[in-house]
């Protein structure tokens, strides 16, 4: 019984220090992107809150969502969902002339 449980864990999801490490490195990102609130970026402050929320939601659907272990369609369609979250977040900012000093 025991070898039925670590195959399908093996081919559907990742052992429990995995997903620790995983939560820890997004817990440290969560706390660069809070420690953008009180230091001064200067103009790499929106880039650098882009690129973290980026690799928050690929390693949150990824490992979390088991994303990584489904079928590419899927990949697909989140990734795609994301690209257009960001062009529509990045143009409402642009229209309210957000990037102009």
């Amino acid at each position: 019984m025991s070898t039925s449980t670590e195959q399908h864990e093996q081919e559907h999801g990742m052992s429990d220090a995995g997903y620790i490490k995983i939560a820890l490195i997004l817990a440290a990102i969560t706390a660069l992107e809070v420690s953008t609130y009180y230091v001064d970026f200067g103009p790499l402050f929106m880039p650098s809150l882009m690129i973290m929320m980026v690799v928050k939601f690929v390693m949150v659907v990824s490992y979390f969502m088991h994303l990584k272990f489904d079928s590419r369609i899927f990949s697909f369609m989140f990734y795609t969902g994301l690209g257009l979250a960001l062009f529509v977040y990045i143009t409402a900012l642009a229209t309210f002339k957000f990037f102009i000093s």
